[in-house]
């Protein structure tokens, strides 16, 4: 399998800086991984698109888009599960 490009939203790199530390080296690592996995155990399919998924790691989430064709992964948000779906 080939490996993924994770490209970043700026507003996901700003939603990321207002986590507390502690939790931010967690979220990094997941990002991360999922250039080699975009679709690893307990990701959700997000119904509102056809390319849209997410992960939780804790209370957080990771909303991201896979585009197939151009071996890319966007990270869109990254926000607590409160906050995660509202668009």
């Amino acid at each position: 399998m080939d490996s993924y490009r994770i490209r970043w939203k700026k507003s996901a790199v700003k939603e990321l800086k207002k986590i507390h530390k502690n939790k931010i080296r967690q979220l990094i690592e997941t990002v991360e991984r999922l250039s080699s996995n975009p679709l690893p155990t307990g990701v959700k399919k997000l119904s509102s698109s056809e390319i849209t998924y997410r992960i939780r790691v804790g209370k957080y989430r990771i909303i991201y888009d896979i585009y197939e064709e151009e071996l890319v992964i966007v990270i869109v948000r990254i926000r607590h599960r409160k906050d995660a779906y509202d668009y």
